[in-house]
């Protein structure tokens, strides 16, 4: 069997029921329009930025309707209007294909009238909320957008993919919301208007009916039990035929809403393994069940043997509690690409003639002037033409002190300005700036991202083949050599005994048990599989400001040269926002100083504070604004420094201090056998010392985004299974191409989005608990693994030889089951304490 992709979905489909066009393969027609339109209408980049994400088949439409779109290059498209060539479509030969696309819609004055209700009028333009079902990672909001920006009268739009909330303003004159909705339909997604109530109730009904199914199985099944425990003891002990025959009636009651409404969605993946030719674990979870089902319905009419259905009531809920506890333990992931443009803002003011105005930075060319004030971040890089101001550059480069910027300085894009005010001229467009650059390459890494599976489900497949056709080859071979009810009792015995029951709950038990113990302990682990991938692990790399680090500057010496009246230093420091005089500040604070009366406080940016005090000058900064009123330092140059009239009396030097529990959860990190760096973008003294005091001997300093990522990759090259802890924006790179992110809760959005494990008590102990617990949890997984295929490897061919009937086959399931469960609840015994 050869398996292709479809060109458009990315699904996997039997070559040969696929359709090829050109050297392109489609599932169906609806797939090859999109793939058509959308390189007709140049966005096949859609497809890079898809990556390895799979999407939903486009719908099938009619092959005539898009029949102008399968014409040779060569040809032309007739419209009313004119002719236009597709060799290279212009805008307006979009709009045709657009306007083709819009000829089949249902009556546009009923429609519009039926959504009349959702939509608002704003000035003339029309404003609408959407919700867009289909939309699964950031290509798809990136192709929404792109599309729907081309067309004439789009006013504005954004898309929200963790919602899959949509807003577009548009003009009634020159577009029409039918189509709009069309033309969102036709790349193959359904678009519908968003009510607030409907919305809100649709999400709370598919809730209910998750929760109803999970009760109705445990309803189902602690019932059965009971029953099946009377069953049992009857069988061996003797029970009337009228007896036995009630209690396989209440049998079947129970267990039919546990098979049909609990075990749906296994029937589901059992319907698409089929149509997708490729057998998967609730494949043989559903096989296994029903067999049994149809087997012991069959028994209870015809009296011929024992019924089973206490094996379908605990195949069924057994797995679905399994997937109940791994879904509600993991966080749903924001596209982090999203979340970072929602947090930046969009225009930059420039000047445009004789003043400023504000525009769109993507309109902004290199050379023009941009204006930033106290409390603005820059978009675009630059060079500081005039003014001089402080820039906090934490986001970018990690760099915990802030940075003086003044004339001929050079600004970077994500940096914030922290007091003064500046002119720049901008040195490169929005998209090659090192905010864009990290937006594109963090959105391609966020796609390309592999994914881990559990151990059970990259063996489920062949499994799952191998038992169904053993099971058919030992009922065709008893059909033949015996009665048709012996060879349907052995072949059910096959599947019931080497039923997926004990091989499904291997792993994610262990992983559930593991996802609660981390939960409690405050370690939330996005997907099961990322347990598995922690345990692998082998080199840790760290982040130093926020993660290794406290974020707050603290003042770690000090020297007095000549008394002086703190006070007046204290009243001078709280005079300014600056993190230098806020550290000092606090210090003071906390010996319990109180502020004197000072006067003429001015504040110059990025260097320091000037004030009176009894008509004496006072001045505290660092050390240019000393250089500046022309005194002499004898104890180095950098630092916060203090003087009266002339003469320094003080200076501290501030840094970030050391976490409480760092060394210890470093000391356990190499003692578990992982190698441990630091990659930070502080100077290169505070790295060394950070690293020093903590043991580390590898680390690098001054590093940008993708310098991190840089040099995540390098280790990856060199078979390094990677583990990156950070807590920044200027972490998301690293983070999306570590084999696993870890951030700490007080990080980032942008870094909690792109991580698989986030720290919730935001302590490094919680780390190395994490990589404990995965070791543990993993060590479960493969004994219980090994148990199975020891049982399995035993049992099936005993099934196949007649010497195990469905009761014993049930029963020896069941234990099997019992064995995996209670091994992978042990682990909870051993991580019984909190942190």
């Amino acid at each position: 069997m050869s398996m292709l992709k479809c060109s458009h979905c990315q699904q996997k489909f039997d070559k040969n029921a696929m359709i090829k066009s050109g050297s392109e393969y489609f599932c169906c027609t609806g797939c090859e329009s999109v793939w058509q339109l959308l390189h007709l209408s140049g966005l096949e980049e859609f497809y890079d930025r898809l990556g390895d994400n799979e999407l939903n088949p486009a719908k099938d439409v009619k092959s005539d309707k898009f029949s102008f779109l399968n014409s040779n290059k060569s040809q032309a498209i007739n419209t009313t209007d004119d002719k236009i060539s597709t060799d290279c479509p212009t805008l307006s030969d979009i709009k045709v294909i657009a306007d083709k696309l819009d000829s089949e819609l249902l009556d546009i004055q009923e429609f519009e009238t039926t959504y009349a209700k959702y939509i608002r009028v704003k000035d003339k333009a029309h404003e609408i909320s959407l919700v867009i079902e289909g939309i699964s990672c950031s290509a798809c909001v990136w192709l929404l957008e792109k599309l729907l920006t081309l067309k004439d009268g789009i006013l504005e739009i954004s898309i929200n993919s963790t919602n899959q909330k949509a807003n577009i303003v548009f003009d009634p004159q020159s577009i029409s919301l039918s189509y709009i909705i069309n033309l969102i339909s036709r790349v193959g997604y359904k678009a519908m208007p968003f009510d607030a109530a409907s919305y809100e109730e649709r999400t709370q009904k598919k809730r209910r009916e998750f929760y109803s199914r999970l009760l109705v199985g445990l309803f189902g099944l602690m019932n059965i039990m009971w029953i099946a425990v009377a069953q049992y003891s009857g069988y061996f002990s003797g029970m009337s035929e009228s007896i036995r025959l009630i209690l396989n009636f209440a049998e079947f009651i129970l267990a039919t809403p546990v098979l049909f409404y609990t075990g749906s969605g296994f029937f589901a993946g059992l319907r698409a393994s089929i149509l997708g030719r490729h057998a998967n674990m609730d494949a043989l979870v559903a096989s296994g069940a029903l067999s049994t089902y149809i087997y012991s319905v069959y028994a209870m009419l015809t009296r011929s043997g024992e019924v089973y259905f206490d094996s379908v009531a605990m195949i069924i809920t057994f797995v679905f509690i399994g997937k109940f506890f791994e879904s509600t333990s993991k966080k749903s992931a924001t596209d982090a690409f999203d979340t970072l443009l929602a947090r930046l803002p969009s225009t930059v003011m420039v000047k445009r003639g004789e003043g400023f105005i504000s525009v769109n930075a993507d309109s902004v060319s290199s050379g023009e002037i941009i204006r930033l004030c106290a409390g603005d971040m820059a978009l675009l890089d630059g060079v500081c033409k005039s003014g001089e101001a402080s820039f906090d550059t934490s986001m970018i480069t990690g760099e915990s002190l802030p940075a003086f910027v003044e004339a001929g300085g050079e600004i970077l894009s994500g940096s914030i300005c922290i007091n003064g005010n500046v002119l720049y001229r901008c040195t490169q467009s929005a998209k090659n700036s090192l905010i864009g650059r990290l937006l594109d390459v963090l959105w391609h890494n966020l796609s390309k991202k592999p994914r881990i599976e559990e151990l059970a489900n990259k063996i489920s497949s062949g499994f799952s083949l191998a038992i169904i056709g053993l099971a058919v080859l030992t009922f065709v071979y008893y059909l033949f050599s015996s009665s048709f009810s012996y060879a349907l009792i052995i072949g059910v015995s096959v599947i019931v005994i080497a039923c997926p029951c004990a091989l499904s709950l291997a792993t994610p038990v262990s992983t559930v048990v593991a996802l609660s113990i981390g939960f409690k302990n405050g370690i939330l682990f996005r997907y099961a599989s990322i347990i598995e991938a922690l345990c692998e692990c082998d080199t840790v790399v760290f982040d130093k400001t926020g993660t290794l680090t406290t974020k707050e500057l603290k003042v770690s010496s000090f020297s007095y040269f000549a008394p002086f009246d703190e006070g007046i230093l204290l009243s001078i420091t709280q005079a300014s926002t600056h993190p230098v005089s806020v550290a000092i500040a606090g210090y003071l604070k906390a010996k319990g100083v109180m502020p004197k009366d000072v006067c003429g406080v001015r504040e110059l940016a990025g260097r320091g504070v000037m004030a009176y005090y009894k008509e004496r000058e006072i001045a505290g900064g660092s050390s240019r604004l000393m250089r500046e009123l022309g005194i002499s330092l004898c104890s180095g140059s950098s630092g916060y420094y203090f003087a009266i009239d002339g003469v320094v009396l003080a200076s501290f030097e501030l840094s970030s201090a050391l976490r409480d529990e760092a060394k210890d959860s470093v000391r356990a990190l190499f003692d578990m056998g992982l190698d441990v760096m630091v990659l930070s973008g502080d100077t290169k003294a505070s790295v060394a010392k950070s690293a020093q005091e903590l043991g580390i001997s590898s680390f690098k300093s001054c590093c940008l985004p993708e310098d991190k990522a840089s040099e995540i990759s390098r280790l990856k090259e060199a078979g390094r299974r990677v583990l990156m802890v950070g807590d920044g924006i200027n972490d998301a790179l690293a983070l999306s191409e570590a084999h696993v992110a870890v951030a700490m809760s007080t990080g980032a959005d942008v870094s909690l989005n792109t991580s698989d494990v986030i720290l919730l008590n935001d302590s490094l102990k919680a780390l190395v608990f994490a990589v404990r617990l995965a070791r543990a949890s993993m060590r479960k997984v493969r004994i219980n693994l090994g148990f199975c295929f020891v049982y399995n490897a035993l049992s099936i061919p005993l099934a196949m030889t007649g010497y195990v009937v469905p009761l014993v086959a049930a029963v020896s399931m069941s234990l099997s089951s019992l064995v995996v469960v209670l091994n992978s609840l042990s682990l909870g015994l051993k991580f019984k304490g909190k942190i």
